[in-house]
């Protein structure tokens, strides 16, 4: 790494550990993987720390909440070894997955705006329905209604006395949502997990307090990135 580790200031692994709040097993297990550069040896076997090691694990710990675990280390463990185009392939890769995500997540939002049902249908159906009635209500043949329930997006009961299909308040909204899906063009397979997110969340406002919470973690954990590449950039200079 081109640095005199031994330095400036001399560290105990305890010294270490309580600077950043961790255990001093945590600090000799963060060596052994390498995130830390090796440390010095005392006569009496003793690890002795640098100031660089203090730098390397605060540039770990930063990169952590917008890389992960897995990532954060395989990027400090290039540095410690010099391998500078795979640290910033690494970080390539984390923020191309981040946009994979704001992208899933745009999507999704795009689709439950085509979920929101019409002012003029918004409210809930009483009683029940058939496959006849509800197919001319939304203007589609009962074969389509079948193909969807063979496709999960709609789950009717059977009537036990008669075998006919019976569609429910939640049944016909799903009908409903996934007739206005079909029309914005997207695919039955598509459609399908989005109708389950709706019925697991108990609704469509309730899935829509998610996406607003997902969209608040991803806006953390780019601002996580930025703060981690500032570490890790104090770190490399620190490395020479």
């Amino acid at each position: 790494m081109g640095k005199n580790l031994q330095s400036g200031e001399r560290l105990r692994p305890i010294d270490l550990a309580r600077r950043h709040g961790l255990s001093t097993q945590a600090v000799r297990n963060y060596e052994e993987s390498g995130i830390l550069p090796a440390a010095d040896r005392t006569a009496a076997g003793h690890r002795a720390y640098a100031p660089l090691h203090a730098r390397a694990l605060r540039a770990f710990l930063a990169l952590l909440p917008g890389h992960g675990h897995r990532t954060a280390t395989a990027i400090m463990r290039a540095v410690n070894e010099g391998a500078l185009d795979e640290v910033f392939q690494l970080i390539d890769e984390s923020h191309a997955r981040l946009l994979r995500d704001r992208e899933t997540l745009r999507a999704v939002e795009s689709a439950l705006r085509d979920l929101s049902p019409p002012a003029d249908t918004a409210a809930p159906r009483s009683g029940r329905t058939f496959i006849g009635p509800l197919a001319e209500e939304l203007g589609i043949r009962p074969a389509t209604l079948r193909k969807w329930e063979d496709a999960g997006l709609v789950r009717p009961r059977r009537d036990p006395l008669t075998g006919y299909r019976v569609y429910d308040e939640t049944d016909v909204r799903d009908a409903r949502l996934a007739h206005q899906l079909r029309r914005g063009g997207h695919l039955l397979e598509q459609i399908a997990p989005l109708l389950a997110q709706v019925r697991s969340a108990g609704g469509l406002e309730p899935l829509e307090g998610a996406l607003r919470d997902w969209n608040t973690r991803l806006s953390a954990r780019g601002r996580a990135m930025l703060g981690g590449a500032a570490e890790l950039e104090a770190y490399l200079r620190a490395c020479g």
